[in-house]
C-alpha cells in the first residue's frame, strides 16, 4: 500500500488556505495549515511532510525567511518547497526566491498545476534523497519499489548484483578521490552494457559504496554479464599507474595490517532469475539466493559471473557455473584519454573534468574534449586511429566453468 503524502500548507490567506485544503484533501493527501509564517522549524519537522507549500503573500521578508531556514536545516533541507506569489511582486523578490525554493506558482494557482507540481516535487525529492550522491543512480527505497513493482506484475526477470574485488585495497592505496573515479567507471560500464545488450525496461541501481544492482530480462543477463566483465576489465588497469598496471597487482595492508599482494581490481556477478511466482515473491528471498551465489564467488579470482541454478526436485543450489574470461586482455590497448594524456596533448586536471562529464552526461568522451576546448580536431582524430589499431589486436571471450575450481587460461 502507498504511503499517504503529507502536505503542510502556510498561508495567512483563509480563503486560499481553504481552497487548497478542500482539494488537496480530496485528492487523498493528508493536509496540515499553518495561518503564519513560523520562527521555529520544530512544529515542521514533527509532521515531516512531503511537500511544503508556502504563501509568500507578497513575499514578505517572514515568508521567506522560513523558505531559508527549512533548506538550512539538514532534517527539512531535502522537502521540496513550493511558494505562491503575487505575478506583479515576481520581478522584484525572483532573487530572494533562489534562497530555499525549490518551484513557485502565480497567485492564486490553478488547482490542477497546483497538485501536477506537488506530485512532481514529491518524486524528485524521494529520487534525490535516495540516489547515490556519486553516480547519480537511484539506491534503497528506489531499489526496492522496482523489485515489488515486477513482482507484482508477476513477471520473470534477472536480479544482478555487481561488487568490484579488491576495491578497499585500491581506495586504501590511491586514495578516496581515484577511488570515487573507479565507482564512476564502474557506473557507466554498467549503464553502457545495459543500455546496449539489455532492454528498454531495466533498470540499474547503486547500492553503496562499491556495491550495484541491476534489473534484466532472463533471455538477456548473459550478455549484459560478458559485456561488463570484458568492459571492465579493459578499463579498470588504467586507474593505477603505469607500474602497478604493468606488474598486475599492488601491495596493500590487509586486516593484520600486514602488507600484502593485491590483484588488480575485478569485477564478481551474482545473478538471480526470478521465472514465475513460485521461485521468489519479496527481496527478502533474492537477497538470501544472492548471498550463497556470493559465498561462491568470494574465492575464486578475476573477474566472473555466476547465475542461481537449483535442483527442481530439492530446491537447492546446484555446483557452480561461473563464467570467466578466458584470455588476458591486449597489453597494448589504451582508451583515448590515455593517448592524449602521454602525448602530453591534455592534463591529468583535463582528462579529469572531462571523464567526470562523460560518465555523468553519457556523451562520447571525444566530443567532450573538443566541447571544453582540451583538443584540436586533428589530434583527436590521430589518437582515435592509434586507438582502433591497438584495439583490433585485443581479443577475448568468456566461457563456463562447470567445475568447482576457477580455471585461469
Amino acid at each position: 500500500m502507498d504511503k499517504i503524502k503529507k502536505i503542510l500548507i502556510i498561508s495567512s490567506d483563509k480563503s486560499l488556505r481553504d481552497v487548497l485544503t478542500f482539494c488537496l484533501d480530496g485528492w487523498g493527501y493528508e493536509v496540515f495549515v499553518h495561518e503564519s509564517p513560523l520562527h521555529d522549524i520544530t512544529p515542521i519537522k514533527k509532521i515531516s511532510p512531503d511537500v511544503i507549500v508556502v504563501d509568500v503573500h507578497s513575499a514578505s521578508k517572514a515568508h521567506l525567511e522560513i523558505c531559508r531556514m527549512l533548506k538550512d536545516d539538514f532534517v527539512t533541507a531535502f522537502i521540496p518547497v513550493i511558494t505562491l506569489i503575487n505575478k506583479r511582486q515576481l520581478r522584484t523578490q525572483l532573487l530572494n526566491l533562489k534562497q530555499g525554493v525549490d518551484d513557485y506558482l502565480i497567485k492564486p494557482p490553478d488547482p490542477l498545476d497546483l497538485r501536477v507540481r506537488v506530485e512532481m516535487a514529491a518524486r524528485r525529492s524521494q529520487y534525490s534523497f535516495y540516489a547515490s550522491p556519486l553516480t547519480g543512480l537511484p539506491g534503497g527505497r528506489i531499489i526496492e519499489e522496482a523489485v515489488i513493482e515486477r513482482l507484482k506484475k508477476d513477471i520473470s526477470f534477472s536480479f544482478g548484483y555487481l561488487d568490484i574485488d579488491s576495491f578497499k585495497y585500491f581506495n586504501d592505496v590511491y586514495g578516496y578521490h581515484k577511488g570515487d573515479r573507479a565507482i564512476m567507471q564502474t557506473a557507466y560500464v554498467l549503464y553502457t552494457s545495459i543500455k546496449k545488450f539489455g532492454g528498454s525496461e531495466d533498470f540499474i541501481g547503486h547500492i553503496g559504496g562499491d556495491d550495484f544492482m541491476f534489473i534484466t530480462s532472463t533471455d538477456k543477463f548473459k550478455e549484459v554479464c560478458h559485456n561488463i566483465i570484458l568492459s571492465f576489465d579493459r578499463i579498470i588497469p588504467f586507474h593505477y599507474n603505469k607500474e602497478d598496471r604493468k606488474q598486475g597487482f599492488i601491495y596493500a595492508k590487509d586486516r593484520t595490517h600486514k602488507m600484502t599482494k593485491v590483484n588488480l581490481m575485478s569485477v564478481s556477478l551474482a545473478v538471480v532469475n526470478r521465472q514465475s511466482h513460485s521461485d521468489m515473491n519479496n527481496m527478502v528471498q533474492i537477497n538470501e539466493r544472492l548471498v550463497e551465489i556470493k559465498k561462491y564467488l568470494k574465492d575464486l579470482s578475476g573477474s566472473k559471473f555466476m547465475e542461481d541454478r537449483r535442483s527442481s526436485k530439492t530446491g537447492e543450489l546446484l555446483g557452480p557455473q561461473v563464467y570467466k574470461r578466458t584470455e588476458v586482455l591486449s597489453l597494448t590497448y589504451k582508451p583515448l584519454g590515455q593517448i592524449l594524456l602521454e602525448k602530453k596533448q591534455i592534463t591529468p586536471e583535463q582528462l579529469d573534468e572531462a571523464l567526470n562529464i562523460h560518465w555523468r552526461r553519457g556523451v562520447v568522451f571525444g566530443e567532450i574534449l573538443k566541447e571544453l576546448g582540451f583538443v584540436k580536431e586533428e589530434d583527436l582524430r590521430e589518437a582515435l586511429r592509434e586507438q582502433s589499431v591497438d584495439g583490433a589486436r585485443t581479443e577475448a571471450k568468456i566461457i563456463p566453468l562447470t567445475n568447482n575450481k576457477a580455471m585461469v587460461e
